[in-house]
């Protein structure tokens, strides 16, 4: 966010400082753009925590979700207390006034909570988080401080109904669906604003309105990027796993650069993510003894039906070997989809919006500027 906050959020950010809600042992990354994260202890290293604590950044508070590491698993993060301008700007957005009731979805910390609580009091803030361990930690820390919101350790997607309906519902965690629960337990005039997951990208808010026939519309806003629900995160941990020994795959070539769709820009990286449900991307970069790529870029469907290649030999870059298998051919797709985002002049990200029936169909919609031009809609 740029500017300065109002009046209310800026006393609730002067009293509920973030470095309250940190453990003696937060995480950084190693290098950027990979899952691995070294341990920084408070005791050990007090400036190194200090200046975490302190600085735009998030903080991550726990990894693996809390437990052992596998075999040569690195230190994913789980759990994070969020960039404090990310949070601000999240706030903002959900538009509360006084004498809401608010349910939050993952309270991690508690940061969040904790400033929600000094802004519109305790007895009008629930929050939710499917871990009990970080739940405990969280409500330990908010009771320091005299912060005294409902805290429930549960499935967040189930909301908490037993103090429904809420007038605002604010994720934490970044959602490929919006839950059920959480249009039902939606006061009349309420608001949802949540992190957004696809299977190609997660980045960006979802602003929702529900409305009493049980339908909602809402519109995509850029924003950060978010940890996923547990149940949205994605169940392929091996991209070997999408590949059977007996596969014979087609080969061409393409012009397209895999950098060009999944290379690092966040706001290309949302769109397709849009334009493409259920597809998912995975760079290999370390290929091994035999193989005649220096990077690879691979791409799978949630069903697991279909897969494809797009590998740069390390010195041609205007042409890249394409090989895909199964009864869609997932790389023509990608290449149509970006087609057609550039030839629309790259529209942003706040462009598209979530269309929800009363059925629970959830239908991804584009806006052209005289009415909505398409409509993709999500599995089930």
């Amino acid at each position: 966010m740029t500017g300065p906050l109002p009046g209310p959020w800026r006393e609730a950010f002067e009293r509920v400082p973030r470095s309250a809600f940190l453990p003696d042992v937060v995480w950084v990354r190693l290098v950027d753009g990979m899952p691995d994260h070294a341990p920084v202890d408070r005791a050990v290293d007090p400036d190194g925590w200090e200046e975490i604590a302190w600085s735009d950044v998030p903080a991550v508070i726990q990894v693996r979700d809390g437990r052992e590491p596998e075999p040569g698993e690195p230190a994913w993060p789980s759990s994070s207390v969020s960039q404090p301008s990310i949070v601000a700007s999240t706030l903002l957005t959900l538009d509360v006034m006084d004498g809401h009731r608010v349910l939050e979805i993952g309270t991690g910390g508690g940061w969040n909570a904790g400033l929600l609580a000094r802004r519109l009091g305790g007895a009008n803030v629930v929050t939710v988080e499917v871990d009990p361990v970080l739940a405990a930690a969280a409500r330990g820390r908010l009771d320091a401080l005299g912060l005294r919101p409902t805290v429930v350790a549960g499935d967040g997607a189930k909301g908490w109904a037993e103090r429904a309906p809420y007038d605002r519902i604010l994720g934490t965690c970044s959602v490929a669906r919006v839950p059920r629960a959480w249009l039902e337990q939606s006061a009349p005039g309420g608001l949802i604003v949540t992190p957004w997951t696809t299977a190609w990208a997660t980045y960006g808010n979802l602003v929702l309105t529900p409305r009493q026939d049980g339908t909602a519309r809402g519109r995509f806003v850029h924003g950060g990027s978010f940890m996923s629900m547990r149940g949205h995160r994605s169940r392929i941990r091996d991209v070997a796993a999408v590949v059977r020994p007996t596969d014979v795959p087609d080969t061409s070539t393409t012009t397209l650069s895999p950098w060009d769709v999944a290379g690092g820009d966040r706001h290309a990286e949302a769109v397709m993510g849009l334009v493409l449900p259920g597809l998912r991307t995975h760079w290999n970069d370390d290929p091994g003894t035999g193989d005649d790529f220096r990077s690879r870029l691979w791409i799978w469907d949630d069903a697991l039906t279909s897969w494809a290649t797009v590998d740069y030999d390390g010195q041609q870059l205007e042409t890249f070997r394409v090989r895909q298998h199964g009864p869609r051919r997932l790389w023509d797709e990608v290449a149509a989809a970006w087609t057609w985002w550039t030839s629309a002049g790259r529209p942003a990200f706040d462009r598209f919006g979530l269309d929800i029936d009363p059925d629970g169909t959830q239908t991804i919609r584009y806006d052209e500027p005289d009415g909505p031009s398409w409509l993709i809609p999500l599995d089930k």
